[in-house]
């Protein structure tokens, strides 16, 4: 049974551990945490502004962009060469970019 603050404690775990570069959905982030059905919770957790984070790292399933602040995301990912197409992430077929 999971204790109150696993949650945060687990997904904060999990993307400590993204690398620059790395690009996941939020869907990916809840499944490594324990939580598969927890996607929204991952963005509601993220939204919260906690800047030690690598907030710009997660995307929507589609590849989209979903931070409040595009611009800024769009600056971080291309810094740390993520190809994007518009507002979208170009992510390898079937796994991680």
């Amino acid at each position: 049974m999971n204790r109150p603050g696993d949650f945060e404690k687990r997904v904060t775990r999990v993307l400590r551990r993204l690398q620059p570069g790395e690009v996941v959905t939020y869907g990916e982030v809840a499944e490594e945490a324990g939580f598969p059905r927890a996607a929204r919770a991952v963005g509601n957790l993220l939204a919260e502004g906690r800047e030690e984070l690598p907030w710009w790292r997660v995307v929507r399933a589609d590849g989209s962009l979903a931070a409040q602040n595009r611009t800024e995301q769009v600056r971080r990912l291309r810094a740390e060469g993520v190809p994007l197409s518009g507002d979208r992430v170009i992510r390898r077929r079937g796994g991680r970019r």
